[in-house]
């Protein structure tokens, strides 16, 4: 059995952040979910998160800020930024991807976040089966 990976979700909506929290926990993952930016970054900064989804507006620290604080200490952490003002989006945010509240469907999110931490795990490498040619045996 592979092992959970731990999502940080953040937004200062209880609904909405409740909402996130249960269609990633159904779908295996370990979640962190908070609704301040300040107290996510001190969760994530005890490790152990493998991608952060995040508000836009929020009090205190928005999620924009929380992204680059976040990939300040970890650059390779994979980050979705989402928000329902599409013209607050600021093109420089640091977010590997930026989704419009209430205009992506749930599997849009959950294929996101997928492709995400492939890609922060890398592909999987080819298995040889016993007696297929190797490129590495050479040819001769």
């Amino acid at each position: 059995m592979k092992p959970k990976r731990t999502i940080l979700c953040v937004d200062d909506n209880e609904q909405s952040l409740s909402h996130r929290k249960i269609m990633l926990e159904t779908r295996g993952y370990r979640v962190a979910s908070y609704s301040r930016g300040e107290d996510a970054l001190e969760r994530f900064k005890l490790g152990g998160i493998d991608l952060v989804v995040t508000d836009m507006a929020m009090p205190g620290l928005d999620g924009s800020q929380l992204i680059a604080a976040i990939k300040h200490l970890s650059p390779h952490i994979p980050a979705i930024l989402i928000s329902s003002k599409v013209r607050i989006y600021d093109h420089e945010s640091p977010a590997d991807v930026f989704l419009a509240r209430g205009m992506y469907a749930p599997a849009d999110l959950l294929e996101r976040i997928r492709l995400l931490l492939v890609r922060k795990r890398g592909p999987k490498r080819m298995q040889e089966r016993p007696g297929q040619f190797s490129h590495r045996q050479g040819a001769a």
